[in-house]
């Protein structure tokens, strides 16, 4: 009866010390915070004879990412003409969902710091956009 006592009460602590780390690792992913965008600049540029003005932005708080979420992920499909994708790959959208431009060879917060798109040159910008 001792025996029987005593696994049922390791695998009742088994049980909670896995529940705990479980639960300690959700609420980390669930502090990171929205992304706060902050225009940086805009260049014009030409690509295949192509007037573009490109818009770029800093994520203000990206120090607040785990650096973890940039690792390299070689086991990830090739994103485009890149074949060195990250674990975190990051799209930006206009306010009405349209997808401006991706990036996927993130491989450190920093580089949140300098992200963009490109329009035409005579087009508008829109008035907010979200990544």
């Amino acid at each position: 009866m001792k025996i029987f006592f005593r696994r049922k009460l390791l695998l009742v602590v088994v049980f909670f010390l896995v529940t705990l780390a479980v639960q300690t690792t959700i609420a980390e992913i669930t502090t990171i915070p929205n992304p706060v965008l902050t225009l940086i600049g805009q260049e014009q540029v030409q690509t295949g004879g192509k007037s573009f003005v490109r818009y770029y932005f800093d994520v203000f708080n990206k120090e607040d990412y785990p650096e973890e979420l940039f690792a390299a992920a070689p086991s990830l499909p090739p994103c485009g003409q890149n074949t060195k994708a990250s674990r975190t790959w990051v799209d930006v959208y206009d306010q009405s969902g349209k997808r401006l431009n991706g990036f996927c060879a993130l491989g450190k917060r920093e580089d949140l710091g300098r992200i963009w798109f490109a329009l035409g040159q005579d087009e508008l910008p829109p008035s907010w956009i979200y990544i």
